[in-house]
């Protein structure tokens, strides 16, 4: 692997695992030594996440990880809406419906149990996501579905701890992949349509929780000897 592109893949796994936070400054020299690479190959990296929208310029060598807020996540969802349907949609018309006959099944005996029961359920997500790029077959499709799902897995750490919203997530999948395998294009999209709603709806959930639960820290009640007197 070129050195920039083991940089970009280092850079964004740490961006989407949240180990780089949003508005971390990422400087050049302090990032090219920590990651062992020339200005070069650094530079290229930070260029191909600043066209995926993952980081931004702050000055000349200066460059900070960009943050994802209501508004950002609300955007995300309309082309993923549009895009997911779709999809879901095409793939009731051409997929192999053994193939998701199986995924359903998979769905069905999905165990959410400890951190490796959600990271096994991840995996079975991204299977799924690969098996309807194939199925559809249609490469700008899932050019625009790649860079949906960059930013995607960011959004997602947002439910991850959710158990109730998983155990809702595993049902919806397991409904789309059987709406492919019986070929009901119909109930394929409005399965995948309801699935997005509540996704979203949860994750903006979670994010006014955050943010009211930060209010709450940074106010402090009043000490009795500030307080006048009656």
């Amino acid at each position: 692997m070129r050195a920039s592109d083991h940089t970009y893949t280092t850079l964004l796994d740490e961006i989407q695992s949240g180990a780089l936070a949003p508005g971390t400054v990422l400087a050049e020299p302090a990032q090219s030594a920590r990651l062992g690479v020339s200005r070069t190959p650094l530079r290229a990296a930070l260029a191909r996440l600043a066209a995926d929208g993952l980081v931004a310029q702050a000055s000349p060598r200066v460059t900070v990880v960009t943050g994802v807020d209501a508004a950002d996540i609300r955007a995300l969802f309309e082309i993923r809406r549009a895009l997911e349907e779709t999809q879901a949609r095409l793939a009731a018309e051409r997929a192999d419906a053994a193939v998701f006959a199986a995924f359903a099944a998979d769905f069905d005996h999905a165990r959410l149990e400890g951190g490796e029961g959600r990271d096994a359920y991840y995996a079975l997500i991204a299977r799924f996501d690969a098996a309807l790029d194939a199925a559809v077959g249609n490469d700008y499709l899932v050019a625009a579905l790649r860079t949906v799902r960059t930013h995607l897995v960011r959004v997602r750490r947002l439910a991850r701890d959710k158990p109730e919203r998983l155990a809702a997530s595993v049902a919806e999948h397991r409904v789309i992949a059987d709406a492919i395998a019986r070929r009901d294009a119909d109930l394929a999209a409005h399965a995948t349509h309801v699935h997005l709603h509540n996704a979203l709806t949860s994750i903006l959930a979670s994010l006014a929780a955050d943010a009211a639960s930060a209010d709450a820290s940074v106010a402090e009640p009043a000490h009795p000897a500030d307080q006048g007197a009656a």
